[in-house]
């Protein structure tokens, strides 16, 4: 299998980084982050069971913030990140898949909602991302987004110097959603709310035309 086949293998160090990182995640990312991700996920529907996709669960955070009534299938391309999120997962119905989320298994317009909770400025290539999320979505669904952006021709410059090697290691900060988006055209705009460091992370949804 090549790396087309896994977009993931483009940078084999990030896989590698975020099993040495996998114990101490949850005490970067967990409280800093908890309104915004309870924000976010208020946006998926509670009065109907759909099947929703956790593109990138990691350690599982998410997981008790959801809705029980729902199918979830959660993908991680790190086994490390997937063990520490299933017991997380108690009252949930969950699908566990070891994936590129980059080249996700799944057939096209599977899902309802997808969801990419700090994937996006994750992943070698964002647009591919989001295009594979739109692609496993029906019509009429959802893709719910937090992830930490820069705004079109916005400056940044510490978080640009920083880049190269943070991408390698765990993050990328030069993604514009902007640039990213306008690759996904069958996804229009719904909602883009600042949430954190004074709107560098932002809470976005869209939906598929």
């Amino acid at each position: 299998m090549s790396n087309r086949d896994l977009p993931y293998r483009e940078n084999p160090l990030l896989r590698w980084s975020y099993s040495l990182i996998a114990p101490i995640y949850d005490l970067v990312v967990s409280r800093p982050l908890l309104r915004a991700r309870t924000q976010t996920l208020r946006t998926l529907p509670t009065e109907q069971a759909r099947k929703v996709l956790l593109s990138g669960i990691g350690t599982g955070l998410d997981l008790p913030l959801l809705p029980l009534l729902h199918h979830y299938t959660a993908l991680d391309f790190n086994a490390a990140m997937l063990e520490r999120a299933k017991p997380r997962s108690k009252g949930l119905q969950v699908d566990w898949v070891l994936g590129d989320s980059m080249a996700l298994p799944f057939a096209d317009a599977h899902f309802d909602h997808v969801v990419l909770h700090l994937i996006l400025a994750v992943v070698p290539q964002p647009a591919q991302c989001l295009n594979e999320a739109a692609r496993v979505l029906k019509p009429g669904g959802t893709i719910i987004i937090l992830d930490k952006f820069l705004r079109p021709q916005q400056t940044a410059l510490l978080r640009r110097t920083l880049n190269p090697l943070s991408r390698r290691i765990a993050t990328r900060m030069d993604v514009v959603f902007e640039d990213v988006s306008r690759e996904v055209p069958q996804m229009q705009l719904v909602s883009d709310v600042p949430l954190l460091a004074g709107g560098w992370f932002r809470g976005i949804v869209l939906q598929k035309k």
